[in-house]
């Protein structure tokens, strides 16, 4: 069991410090690749080093999580917090554990949250291999990175969630795709806490419910940078198809190997946005 953070600001506070004496420059956006979804954004400005430096609690890793940091500069004068693998719930980790990255970010300057996951597929159109932006989720965690008493200069206490995924960024990111002749899609995510992956009674329901991925990341993550105004951008690969929906059972090492092959076209698309100045709310 991990140890919570009975209250995320202290922890949070003495980060901020630790990285201003780094003397490490304040980033735009934070970066985070999924299961399998690292790609090399070009040469780190600083690192990689291991996520644990920033982190004030233990981190056990998950195979395809490298659980690593860089600064890369993908503008001139443009630094992004680029993070490989992430902390999830079913790890035993609590909402702020989760998000603890995306809350540093923003305390250090970021206003821009861009992820990547590995999802499954509960639309019977969609194919493994399949890219989709995110237009909306499903919280199904049970968890919720607000819970208790926060600082109310991070955020409003019942933050809207309405347009949680930016339509802008969400346009952005299709136009760069139809550039590069990137087959995207748009779908709702459903989030759930794991390990084990869904029935098919879930998958079912799931789909009823409006739902054409799963997962087991990246909610509690946008509802901490709403809460705290950041912009988000998240884009799934559909790693394999759910039960129900595919006729062979699910196997991690799947999802892995989905994100290699689709590792290019993701690697085009983050390296696109990244380097056009309104993904930043700059022109």
């Amino acid at each position: 069991m991990n140890a919570r953070l009975d209250s995320p600001a202290p922890p949070l506070e003495a980060a901020v410090a630790a990285w201003k004496r780094k003397g490490w420059p304040a980033p735009k956006a934070l970066v985070v690749a999924g299961s399998g979804l690292a790609v090399d954004l070009g040469a780190p400005r600083i690192g990689p080093l291991p996520l644990q430096e920033l982190l004030p609690f233990p981190v056990h890793g998950v195979i395809g999580h490298a659980h690593a940091f860089e600064i890369v500069e993908p503008l001139p004068g443009v630094p992004v917090i680029y993070q490989r693998g992430r902390i999830h719930g079913y790890q035993g980790y609590d909402g702020h554990q989760v998000v603890f990255m995306v809350r540093l970010a923003r305390l250090l300057g970021a206003s821009l949250l861009l992820m990547t996951n590995a999802a499954g597929g509960l639309d019977p159109e969609y194919q493994a291999g399949d890219l989709v932006a995110i237009k909306d989720h499903i919280n199904l965690t049970g968890s919720n990175p607000l819970l208790g008493a926060l600082p109310p200069d991070w955020g409003p206490q019942f933050p809207p969630m309405d347009d949680a995924y930016d339509p802008e960024l969400r346009q952005l990111l299709a136009k760069k795709a139809e550039q590069l002749s990137v087959r995207l899609q748009e779908g709702v995510y459903i989030s759930v806490l794991g390990p084990s992956y869904e029935t098919p009674a879930e998958v079912r329901a799931f789909h009823r419910w409006g739902a054409q991925l799963v997962g087991m990341s990246t909610v509690q993550e946008v509802i901490a940078a709403r809460h705290m105004g950041m912009r988000c951008l998240c884009m799934s690969l559909v790693s394999n198809l759910a039960a129900g929906v595919s006729p062979v059972p699910l196997h991690h090492e799947e999802v892995l190997e989905a994100g290699r092959q689709a590792a290019n076209d993701i690697r085009r698309l983050l390296e696109a946005v990244l380097r056009d100045p309104r993904a930043y709310g700059t022109s």
